[in-house]
């Protein structure tokens, strides 16, 4: 293909830019075979010229199409170069936050700096069991791979995980550990696994550091191999670790630490247990302050101390050991402080009673002299003499470094050692995983020994890398029979050559390090002489003689020589080491123990260990003195040994291969820096990945895929039946050049470039398409707006002349109106004018008839008037006249009366001088004064009188007064007549004056009265008014307070309702969860069960072989025989001998039922008494034996006293029987008598025969207590022949024992003993129990007399306090409220006699129902003399055929062939689908009621119990087929609702006939093993739901989410190396079909077995949230599935279970419920994602999905065609501002496993029982109907 097709217009490139690394542009015209430039335009708008190289005229590279960009393998990329991977990764790390892609067979992990969600349990679950392409890259994924890989090839396996420090190795190195830890489990009870993941925090503290790059930085490399046995769980593992940076013990650099452990320490100081270590602040010590940095940001040294310590605890580390490990490093730390003085420029010395030193040598327990010798002198060795030389004060500092950090690697090492010895596996290793963490390529400004070892190693795994990729290659290209060409790779042979190789860099440094006086000048001298100029990988720095050059795959490095030498030979003195090994503290010689041996890298490795685990932890140091007898390995050479060892281990196994990168130098979560980014992938081999694989074939498709993708460009004739044959025929037309790609056998290989060009052409067909799409439909849309447009016109023009029409005739009608108002407006004139004249014409009238009648008026007026004056002038006239008259009258009368008064005044006079006169006259006076007073005091009640009375008084007062003035006028007249009465005047009018000042006094009285009255009404008025306004804002409160209590009362109810209804779902909710809880733990219990019959089956065969003397029986048999049981009228205990000897003794060591009927019973408790038990009879078969020599010696008296009481023992069982044999007797007598008079209540043979019955009750009575009375005189003496030795009670026990053997009753008389010692401790039991109710009930009558009598003390004071009258009544109040309680108490009392009443009528009535049943027939043969003459004794007589009773009766030995027959060779296929639905649950239940009817309890339970038992053992046997399974579900449930039916109790018996309530059971309530029945029912559905699951799970994944149910809606894209599953619908692919077919099959198994329907909707509940939980937690982990079209399909999906589920009528199910999650995310694929519209209506959309599951979707999605677009990130980012408040669980994938809590609502049947019948196909021809 040439370039001028793809470097087009419009064509986007990559060109290089300092900054960004690469930057895309866009191609502003075509590229021309012979263009030196190329116009471009970058995105941001600028314009650019881009000249090509004239020497290679390379073009920049293609970018690829969007639609490629953000895919999960980077080898699916079109273009395979260098700035597609860096974009590719960008895009997902930056907008989708995507840390895992893969690079063919290499997963690329980038470093967040955040705690993603994405490694919970649940992520493990759904990656477990999944192809490696099916899901979104994962370390999950790559551990799955090589779990899955190490079963399937039996080839193991390795984990290469490399990157720089800070990238993540050891993280992820952990999480994979995690995963084959959770996944894998242990094999035994140890608990490997966490043994496992606990040495992380050990090798942490000891081996991590904080650098400038990283705050947990690993400075060692490691090896862990993780050991499986043959059923690939894990057994161990072993660890071996790779070059340890001892230097950071004595050094750090700025801003970094020292190793963790000793931070801990530090900050651990002030434990007690520490004090004696005398540690301080890590800024205190020399070794950890250097950095400046001691504390990390975010961690908790203190607490990271005790997260050690419990991993040492975990791995086996005692704490002594522990605390040795703290002393050693706690000397470190004090070594550190150690100073020394300069006595010269060769010597020095160290101060005396130096503190550090003190406390270093008090902590190793070395001699303090001693320690500061050597640390300042050195010990030299020549041929004749040994010498001792002092050494300069910086050789001491560097001794005393060394010092430091060998104590320090020899630590390390030990304590690698014992978590090797802890993970160390017990049993055989059958294969292993290896995970290696190793140190990436490293470069820095100063690269020493340390990086070149480093990149040593990195260079032979990159070598091992290169060719594992071009093995897989060829692999590929030979398995589909591709034309192999040699593709040509960097091959690194060369450089490993350099520094390996003879006379290579690392054996020259260890010739130099033999050199006496070798240095690293000299060494650097010898390399430049070697390799300089002859050697094309090894260069010499310009500026330098110190330092070289080496070319490494990744980069070149410039190492400086200085200290290789130093650390290559890794010196320390030797006589400092043997004062350590001196040393009274036990752990520090063990350090050096194997300073001695001579390690070597092919020894024999310790039997039953790998061959990995046979290198040395860490290379050991041998002693400088041995130098001359032993070469000591160099640090170099033991390197390179361990590291061709460990590509030997890689070699052998098959390597999975995890790169790290680090995003960037700041630790910043989720940004990304393109320089690092480039270079890291440089280094770690990623980029050659890329190369190499476009070198070949990199793009490869399915046939079928090639189809699905690019039938667009197919034409219909081109489309044959052979898919290969029509994919040939296609890219032959469509590629000319056919090395652009090969056909293999299922595969299309393209190079690179071609999908790009591929998918250029299918863009360019669809765009064409598109464009004839949009033309077709812009020409319709454009005819249809012409024609809309044509009849709008035509509207309008009809609207426009229809107004025009209607204007001309609204103008006629005005002209015709205009007219008619002219006419109508000249009439009103001319009527307005005459109107007006006519009005002047009749005022004027009116104004002058007017006038005329008015001056008519005024002189009739005047006339008038005249008349009146002249009227009163007249009469004026007269009565002056008549006054006048009437004067002289008057005066002649005055002048006659003064005459008389003068005489009356002579009168006067002499009666004036006496008192009496006056006061006669004052009486009257007075009086009235008196009645004045008092009437005012009473006017303001009698204001009205008052008044009255005082008009009344003026009055008359005014009449005396003018009597009083005639008198005086009088007087004057007559004064010259009556001179003598001059003194009574003057008295007189002393007294009128007196009686002025009264009157006036009471005026004024009265006026300030009716001032106070007129105040008081004003005042009354006030008042009034105000309570009048104050009433009205009352009313408006009250109005106001009646409102808002209306409206708090409304609220309120309304609050309250809400409340009630979340209280209510809160209930409910807590009802499921405690619901769940139990049923969890009723699973747990199941699984226990299970497991307890493993452990005794195992136990059964490997005790199968008898012991030699007697059989046991198993002791829990007996032990739990009795310990739950009904009430009969014959106890277990007695029956049980008996039932002993007939059983066989299979069924004696079968498992009762009743040790389940209480949950509560665990399994290990029972193992531990059986084992008891057991353990006890073995010490007492072992005393019998060693009392056997002394049975000569036995008194004969007391064998035979036990002889005589086992004599009598048996007697009185013979007795017993017989009583029963008299009893059953009589019963059958009493049922074969017909005639009902003979028997009925209160007959004479009735009462024979309760007699009897009650003379047979007492005698038994009897027997029972002579019989515990004997067995209680057994237990004593059991209680007597203790272990005590004696010879007496030895050969007695022995001699019983004997006999016993002989007569083969060992096992009764042991069991007999346990009876008897059980009755007599329930015995005991019940009486204290009865005690101590007893003794409760007491106390707690004279706690409430207390009570009683403090409250009537209380109540005595209260009254005492009161009134009499309250008194009183307090006191009826209270004597009331006693008989109201009395009366209480006495009616409940009443009502439970009722009930006791009612009850015993119900049984007399049954009692009299049967018996009258019994005597049915033959009665009218019987004359009633022949019935009184009769004897009264049992009688034969026939019967005749009589209603069946729906029981079914079995024989007691029938009971194994029941089960056998009905519950475990029923097949559910066969029989059982012509069946009754639930027929063997009726019949066990007829069976049931028969044991019933004939109180048989002992045949009850062991009916209950086998039913149960066989019931299990069939469900264990065939418990993953989905029929047997449901089949029994269905009849446990049914049989569960027939004990509930029929068991009598009033809530059950509802729905019942009366027939049915006829068929009640009447002897035993079988409530507990309802509830048996209830658990086991919950261990089936359970069941039932986990054989849904396994079935259903393979289906869900393809069903759902690959197969494309509506074809051709989406389009396969481009797949890498890691192929995912196919989702074209191939022959053994699952489709929506087929689960809909098996949710059908379901269904109809379901509904044929006759499960409650209420059931089947639970369970299709359950089913429906698995597809659910399943399709959408794949949908989260697969970026494939998240586009538009897979939302269509899952819709599609969905729609077509919602039809099924009402096709079945199961709507109401709450399945559908259970699906919106998957709905939503279906919908949130579908919808528009830009706007904050948008966003509004996701969040209300989506409140089925958490927040973490919401923005998982939209990081994932992914458009398919070009026609979709990305989500944006600040789209995203609006979602999660929006979604912050919503609280809801973090987790991101729904719990698939989740069981909901299930129910079995009672569910009546109104099947008759008596008309069932029993097929004969059953077998069961050994019961018959009753």
């Amino acid at each position: 293909m040439a370039a001028s097709e793809l470097y087009t217009k419009y064509a986007r490139v990559w060109i290089p830019d300092p900054e960004e690394v690469w930057k895309s542009a866009e191609l502003l015209k075509d590229y021309k075979p012979g263009d030196k430039v190329l116009q471009l335009r970058l995105e941001e708008g600028k314009d650019l010229e881009y000249s090509l190289d004239p020497k290679t005229k390379e073009l920049p590279p293609l970018r690829n199409p969007d639609i490629l960009v953000g895919e999960n393998d980077l080898t699916a990329l079109s273009y395979l170069h260098e700035p597609a991977v860096l974009h590719n990764l960008k895009v997902r790390f930056i907008d989708s936050k995507l840390i895992y892609t893969y690079c063919g067979i290499v997963l690329v992990a980038i470093n967040p700096y955040e705690q993603l969600p994405i490694y919970g349990e649940d992520i493990i679950n759904a990656y477990s069991g999944q192809n490696m392409g099916d899901m979104d890259p994962h370390i999950f994924a790559v551990a799955e791979e090589a779990y899955k890989q190490m079963a399937r090839d039996e080839r193991n396996q390795s984990i290469i995980v490399s990157g720089e420090s800070g990238a993540g190795k050891t993280v992820s190195a952990k999480y994979a550990m995690r995963y084959f830890a959770t996944v894998s489990g242990s094999a035994s009870e140890a608990n490997v696994e966490e043994k496992v993941l606990a040495s992380n925090p050990i090798m942490e503290s000891i081996g991590n550091a904080k650098t400038t790059r990283n705050d947990n930085s690993s400075r060692f490399g490691k090896y862990i191999e993780i050991g499986f046995d043959k059923r690939y769980r894990i057994i161990g593992a072993n660890m071996r670790t790779y070059l340890l940076e001892k230097s950071r013990v004595v050094f750090q650099a700025e801003e970094e630490r020292n190793y963790h452990i000793f931070y801990q320490l530090c900050a651990s100081a002030a434990l007690p247990e520490f004090k004696t270590l005398r540690l301080g602040n890590a800024n205190y010590f020399h070794y950890t302050k250097q950095g400046g940095s001691p504390v990390i940001d975010g961690v908790d040294d203190a607490k990271e101390m005790v997260n050690t310590r419990q991993a040492c605890t975990l791995l086996g580390i005692s704490d002594s050991y522990q605390m040795g490990i703290f002393r050693i490093l706690a000397g470190i730390l004090h070594l550190g402080n150690v100073e020394f003085a300069s006595r010269d420029s060769d010597s020095c010395t160290v101060p005396p009673k130096h503190e550090p030193l003190t406390i270093f040598c008090d902590l190793m327990g070395v001699e303090y002299e001693e320690m500061a010798h050597w640390l300042c002198h050195r010990k030299l060795a020549t041929a004749t003499e040994t010498y001792i030389k002092p050494i300069s004060k910086l050789h001491a500092i560097n001794a005393r470094d060394a010092l430091a950090k060998h104590i320090y690697a020899n630590l390390f090492n030990w304590i690698v050692d014992h978590v090797n010895k802890a993970l160390h596996a017990a049993v055989k290793q059958h294969s292993f995983i290896g995970v290696l963490d190793i140190y990436g390529f490293e470069t820095f400004e100063i690269n020493s020994f340390e990086q070149f070892c480093i990149n040593y190693a990195n260079e032979k795994l990159q070598q091992q890398f290169n060719m594992h990729v071009f093995k897989l290659e060829q692999e590929e290209y030979m398995k589909e029979q591709i034309p192999w060409t040699l593709i040509d790779f960097y091959d690194n042979q060369p450089c490993i050559n350099l520094i390996e190789a003879k006379m290579g860099v690392l054996d020259l440094l260890d010739e130099e390090c033999k050199m006496p006086k070798g240095s690293d000048d000299s060494w650097a001298q010898k390399l430049y002489n070697t390799h300089l100029n002859k050697c094309a990988l090894f260069e010499k720095p310009r500026m330098s003689n110190k330092a070289f050059i080496i070319k490494h795959f990744a980069d070149k490095v410039e190492y400086q020589c200085e200290g290789f030498l130093e650390k290559n030979k890794d010196t320390v003195y030797e006589e400092q080491i043997r004062v350590l090994k001196s040393s009274k503290f036990k752990l520090l010689p063990e350090l050096f123990q194997d300073e001695e041996k001579v390690l070597s890298p092919t020894s024999a490795a310790p039997s039953g260990r790998v061959p990995l685990t046979r290198m040395p932890v860490k290379p050991a140091k041998a002693r400088p003195g041995q130098a001359s007898k032993e070469h000591k390995k160099t640090v170099g050479h033991q390197f390179r040994n361990s590291l061709h060892l460990l590509m030997e281990t890689l070699n052998a196994t098959t390597p999975h291969y995890v790169r790290c990168i680090k995003p960037n130098d700041f630790k910043f979560p989720f940004t990304f820096d393109e320089k690092r980014a480039v270079q890291q992938l440089r280094a770690c081999g990623v980029l050659e990945t890329i190369r190499i694989s476009a070198a070949g074939f990199p793009s490869r498709w399915t046939y079928q895929e090639f189809f699905s993708r690019y039938r667009v460009l197919m034409k219909q004739r081109d489309v044959l039946g052979d898919r290969k044959q029509t994919c040939k025929n296609v890219l032959e037309k469509l590629i000319q050049d056919k090395d652009k790609y090969q056909f293999g056998k299922t595969k299309i290989f393209f190079r690179a470039g071609q999908v790009a060009y591929l998918e250029k052409i299918r863009a360019d067909k669809l765009r064409a398409a598109c464009i004839r799409i949009q033309k077709t439909i812009r020409g319709w849309l454009m005819r249809k707006k012409y024609m809309r447009m044509r009849k709008a016109a035509i509207t309008i023009q009809r609207h426009v002349r229809g107004y025009q029409a209607r204007c001309y005739a609204k103008f006629l009608r005005r002209t015709r109106a205009a007219i008619t108002i002219q006419k109508f407006q000249r009439m009103y004139v001319v009527r307005k004018r005459y109107w007006c004249m006519r009005d002047a014409t009749i005022a004027l009238q009116a104004l002058l008839r007017g006038y005329m009648v008015r001056n008519k008026y005024q002189m009739m007026l005047r006339e008038h008037k005249s008349v009146v004056i002249q009227k009163h002038v007249r009469g004026w006239l007269a009565r002056r006249r008549y006054r006048r008259t009437l004067r002289a009258i008057v005066y002649l009368q005055c002048c006659y009366r003064r005459m008389m008064a003068k005489r009356e005044l002579k009168k006067l006079k002499i009666e004036a001088r006496s008192v009496e006169r006056y006061k006669k006259l004052h009486i009257g006076l007075e009086n009235k004064i008196m009645q004045l007073q008092r009437k005012i005091d009473e006017q303001n009640k009698e204001y009205k009188s008052l008044l009255e009375k005082m008009t009344a008084l003026e009055v008359t007062y005014t009449t005396e007064t003018e009597k009083l003035r005639g008198d005086v006028e009088r007087l004057r007249l007559s004064e010259e007549e009556a001179r003598s009465a001059t003194s009574r005047v003057l008295s007189l009018q002393e007294e009128i004056a007196k009686l002025r000042t009264e009157l006036h006094h009471t005026q004024a009285e009265k006026k300030s009265i009716e001032e106070r009255a007129d105040k008081y009404k004003h005042e009354t008025e006030q008042l009034v008014s105000e309570l009048k306004e104050q009433n009205s804002l009352l009313k408006t409160e009250k109005e106001e307070l009646n409102r808002r209590i209306h409206d708090q009362a409304k609220e309120i109810t309304e609050s309250m309702e809400r409340k009630l209804v979340e209280e209510t779902k809160q209930l409910e909710l807590d009802l499921n969860d405690e619901r769940l809880r139990y049923q969890n733990l009723l699973n747990e219990f199941s699984r226990l069960e299970e497991r307890y019959d493993d452990l005794k089956d195992e136990m059964n065969l490997m005790v199968s072989i008898p012991k030699p003397g007697h059989k046991r029986t198993d002791s829990t048999h007996s032990s739990n025989e009795s310990e739950y049981t009904f009430s009969s009228e014959i106890t277990e205990a007695e029956d049980l001998p008996l039932r002993m000897e007939q059983e066989p003794s299979e069924k004696k060591a079968a498992l009762d039922m009743s040790l389940f009927l209480k949950l509560q019973k665990r399994v290990s408790e029972l193992e531990q008494e059986k084992q008891s038990l057991q353990d006890e009879l073995d010490r007492k078969e072992e005393q019998a034996l060693r009392a056997k020599a002394k049975e000569e010696e036995r008194p004969p008296i007391r064998g035979a006293e036990l002889e005589y009481e086992s004599l009598k023992r048996q007697e009185l069982e013979s007795e017993n029987k017989k009583l029963k044999n008299e009893l059953n007797e009589l019963q059958k007598a009493l049922t074969e008598t017909r005639a009902p008079e003979v028997t009925a209540p209160g007959a004479p043979a009735y009462r024979v025969l309760l007699d009897q019955l009650t003379s047979v009750s007492e005698e038994l009575e009897v027997r029972k207590e002579e019989v515990l009375i004997l067995r209680s005189q057994l237990v004593s003496q059991k209680e007597a022949i203790q272990p005590k030795h004696t010879m007496t009670d030895a050969t007695i026990l022995l001699e019983d024992v004997q006999k016993m053997k002989d007569k083969g009753e060992i096992a009764q008389a042991y069991i007999g003993l346990k009876e008897t010692n059980r009755l007599l401790e329930s015995q005991l039991q019940s009486q204290r129990k009865s005690h101590e109710n007893e003794l409760e009930s007491l106390r707690g009558e004279i706690q409430s007399l207390k009570e009683e009598n403090n409250r009537q003390q209380q109540l005595l004071a209260q009254n005492l306090q009161l009134p009499p009258e309250a008194r009183i009544e307090a006191s009826l109040q209270h004597e009331i409220t006693r008989l109201t309680n009395e009366n209480l108490d006495l009616m409940e009392q009443l009502e439970k006699q009722d009930k006791t009443v009612r009850k015993l009528k119900k049984q007399l009535k049954v009692f009299a129902k049967k018996i009258g049943e019994l005597e049915v027939g033959q009665m009218e043969n019987i004359s009633p003399g022949q019935i009184i003459d009769e004897p009264i004794r049992p009688v034969n007589i026939p019967r005749k055929e009589k209603d069946f009773q729906g029981m079914l009766e079995y024989k007691k030995e029938d009971e194994q062939k029941l089960v056998k027959n009905l519950i475990l060779e029923l097949k559910p296929r066969g029989v059982a689908v012509n069946l009754i639905p639930g027929l063997p649950a009726y019949i066990l239940f007829m069976c049931v009621r028969h044991a019933d009817y004939l109180n048989d309890d002992q045949k009850v339970r062991s009916l209950l119990t086998s039913t149960i038992n066989g019931i299990k053992k069939v469900l264990k046997k065939r418990g993953d087929d989905f029929e047997t399974v449901s089949f029994w579900l269905s009849n446990t449930c049914r049989f569960l609702h027939c004990l509930k039916q029929y068991s009598g109790e009033e809530g059950f018996m509802k729905h019942n006939t009366p027939r049915q309530n006829e068929h009640c059971l009447t002897n035993f309530d079988l409530a507990e093993y309802r509830q048996v029945l209830s658990d086991l029912a919950i261990q089936i559905y359970q069941q039932l739901v986990r054989v849904l699951e396994n079935i259903l799970q393979p289906m869900i994944v393809s069903g759902m989410l690959e197969h494309e149910t509506i074809q051709g809606v989406s389009g396969v894209k481009p797949t890498g190396l890691r192929k995912r599953t196919s989702s074209i619908a191939d022959e053994g692919t699952y489709t929506l079909d087929s689960i809909i077919r098996q949710l059908n099959s379901f269904h109809s198994v379901m509904c044929q077995h006759g499960m409650d329907p209420e059931l089947i909707k639970q369970v299709v509940k359950q089913m429906f949230y698995i597809i659910g939980a399943v399709t959408l937690n794949n949908l989260l982990l697969r970026k494939d599935m998240c586009s538009w079209s897979k939302g269509m399909q899952i819709r599609y999906n969905v729609s077509q279970l919602e039809e099924w589920l009402r096709d079945k009528n199961l709507m109401n199910s709450g399945a559908k419920e259970t699906l919106e999650p998957l709905i939503q995310a279906a919908q949130l694929l579908q919808v528009k994602k830009k706007t904050d519209e948008d966003a509004e209506a996701i969040c209300s959309m989506c409140n089925a999905l958490t927040t973490a599951q919401i923005v998982k979707v939209l990081n994932l999605y992914t458009p398919v065609n070009e026609f979709e677009e990305r989500v944006l990130v600040s789209f995203i980012r609006t979602i999660q501002v929006r979604l912050r408040d919503r609280k809801d669980s973090p987790q991101l994938l729904m719990d698939a496993k989740h069981i909901f809590p299930v129910t079995f609502p009672f569910n009546p049947s109104s099947l008759a029982l008596e008309t069932i019948q029993i097929p004969a196909s059953l077998g069961l021809g050994f019961i018959s109907r009753v």
